[in-house]
């Protein structure tokens, strides 16, 4: 839809959060004199202080605030729905003919300049600033856009042509998409979000539009070493750059430290210098951006030495493949495991749970209620004796202090979920933060 069509449609802005507030401002620079509408479960007197003011003085804005919010959507013919809201959810307030779109189906109907989509199960936003972080010093006009970074819809009333637009892209912004970026990246696929979709192939079919629509002139880069990627990537009409062995890719181009741990960064790493090379940017300045990358908060985060022990905070561990790679990556030193959170059900532990008792951990705490209980029956089924520690907590600081008095000086302590967020905290940053918070308290305390 050309941002033209939307001057003739009654629009409602739905979902009120980053993306929403986003969506509301660019409309309104778009048509000053037009009426709007928001609408969202939130109560409006829990909006900041500020936003109601900033509300409250558009006299052309019809708001739409509280658990009768879907009632307000027969009276729009075009939604804008922010992407955590699921269809289903809205369906039945729909009247016929109404237009759902999103901020994200707009931004690639309309941008003039070219689009590094990146998506996978992990490591997005790293990837997504590593590409950055090479095209601006490659000397190119870089934008750092979706999740990671700007909203999108602002950006897009002052893009131009030899723009380009690095946007991170989740399975939700791609669902209904009907063109792909020039340049895609699809690092990995896991279960998740099965408490959105119907099942694993509803959440691929999503992720597939990423380059479902590519055309021949575009690129897609993928993890060859995923058999589902590269049944995906038959789909694609694109140029292909399969990722296989992603350490030589480093090597060719004389890369030799680096700040982002784990095997699992190089892949990221791979990917961020393929597209290094479509936009023909130096290797040297390639190299030199990513030897002096740092890694991004929550994701194998280290947070300090602490009474000899070193804390280290990977929050966005969200599934368990994830809290896998950073076993990996941080070795037998690992003898404290905080994880668990938010059950969506659907989702596998067998592995971690081999994983966890072929390592050395001693100590499992366990946020509770949630995914800790079946991560702890699985480690229990497979192996009866000589298990490590486990504790069942309800708080983070319980959980912090708890890793005081188990961990021993010279052994590491590690936050890594392998669990969404939502059983205890608001997201992955709270129980990051919250994390670090207690560390380092706890950490300044006297024995």
């Amino acid at each position: 839809m050309s941002l033209e069509e939307l001057k003739q449609k009654k629009i409602l802005v739905l979902g009120f959060g980053k993306e929403g507030k986003d969506s509301y401002l660019a409309l309104r620079k778009l048509f000053p004199k037009k009426i709007l509408a928001i609408a969202d479960k939130l109560e409006f007197k829990k909006l900041p202080e500020k936003t109601q003011k900033l509300l409250k003085f558009d006299k052309k804005l019809k708001l739409y605030f509280g658990k009768d919010y879907l009632k307000s959507l027969k009276n729009y013919d075009l939604i804008i729905k922010t992407p955590g809201i699921p269809f289903k959810i809205i369906k039945p307030f729909l009247k016929k003919g109404t237009k759902v779109t999103s901020q994200t189906e707009i931004f690639f109907e309309n941008c003039p300049g070219i689009i590094v989509g990146i998506t996978g199960t992990k490591g997005k936003g790293t990837t997504c600033c590593l590409i950055y972080q090479i095209l601006k010093r490659g000397g190119l006009k870089a934008h750092l856009i979706g999740n990671i970074g700007k909203p999108v819809f602002q950006a897009l009333l002052k893009a131009k042509k030899n723009d380009i637009f690095v946007y991170e892209l989740s399975s939700h912004q791609l669902q209904n998409l009907k063109k792909s970026p020039q340049v895609a990246v699809f690092l990995n696929l896991w279960p998740a979000h099965l408490d959105y979709y119907k099942n694993f192939q509803e959440y691929k079919k999503a992720k597939e539009n990423i380059t479902r629509y590519q055309r021949e002139n575009n690129f897609f880069i993928y993890n060859a070493q995923q058999k589902e990627l590269k049944e995906i990537a038959k789909i694609s009409k694109a140029k292909k750059i399969p990722l296989k062995n992603y350490s030589q890719i480093l090597k060719k181009i004389g890369i030799k430290k680096l700040l982002l741990k784990g095997k699992v960064n190089l892949l990221n790493i791979a990917a961020a210098i393929k597209v290094g090379e479509i936009f023909k940017i130096p290797e040297e300045k390639i190299k030199k951006a990513i030897e002096e990358f740092k890694p991004l908060p929550h994701r194998l985060e280290f947070v300090g030495k602490y009474k000899g022990i070193e804390f280290y905070n990977d929050s966005l561990a969200t599934v368990p493949q994830a809290t896998e790679f950073a076993l990996e990556s941080l070795g037998n030193r690992v003898k404290t495991l905080i994880l668990g959170g938010f059950d969506r059900g659907g989702i596998d532990f067998s592995f971690l749970a081999k994983k966890i008792l072929k390592s050395d951990i001693k100590t499992l705490i366990f946020l509770s209620p949630g995914t800790g209980e079946k991560i702890w029956q699985k480690i229990i089924d497979l192996k009866k004796k000589n298990l490590p520690k486990a504790f069942f907590v309800s708080s983070m600081r319980e959980a912090v202090k708890e890793a005081y008095q188990q961990t021993k000086r010279g052994e590491i302590c590690l936050l890594s979920p392998a669990s969404p967020s939502f059983n205890l905290f608001r997201d992955y940053r709270e129980r990051g933060n919250l994390f670090k918070k207690f560390v380092k308290y706890y950490g300044s305390k006297s024995k």
